[in-house]
């Protein structure tokens, strides 16, 4: 048994190599859902309602290296602007590294699982519905809450 440390114990998110980085991602489909920033609370609001570009039953984006051209709303999280980003939700690795809480038990690189993140609840499969089905209008009946992590 090896005493070496993971990566993302021992480096920050600007350390990381691009492989590094793209490994922290833990397949969830959070960050792919459309979100709601309700005027009267100025709180962001996620939704049932994904990205046209995600799959919603493997929770993978299906043309992730071109998905800026496809979807220029689209935002390419990097070390520089996750500081700005507070849409991210708890369970995100990215945040987790940041705030230096590790990764959970269900993450793949913990795991070594990509179906942890689906077993343990955190992903969107079986939840989410692409916005290609769904009117702008009905947005806002479709607003989830997700459980604070414990």
């Amino acid at each position: 048994m090896s005493n070496e440390r993971a990566f993302w114990e021992t480096k920050t998110l600007e350390q990381m190599s691009r492989d590094e980085w793209e490994s922290l991602c833990d397949g969830c489909g959070r960050c792919c859902l459309q979100k709601i920033l309700t005027e009267d609370e100025h709180l962001v609001r996620y939704t049932r309602v994904s990205c046209r570009l995600l799959d919603v039953d493997s929770c993978q984006c299906t043309n992730y290296w071109r998905r800026k051209t496809l979807v220029p709303e689209c935002i390419t999280l990097t070390a520089q602007n996750i500081e700005d980003i507070d849409w991210l939700p708890e369970s995100c690795a990215y945040v987790r590294v940041k705030e230096k809480r590790g990764l959970a038990w269900w993450h793949p690189l913990v795991s070594g699982s990509k179906e942890t993140v689906h077993e343990a609840g955190i992903s969107m499969q079986g939840k989410a519905v692409s916005e290609t089905y769904v009117h702008d209008d009905d947005f806002p009946s479709l607003i989830i809450e997700f459980e604070p992590e414990s």
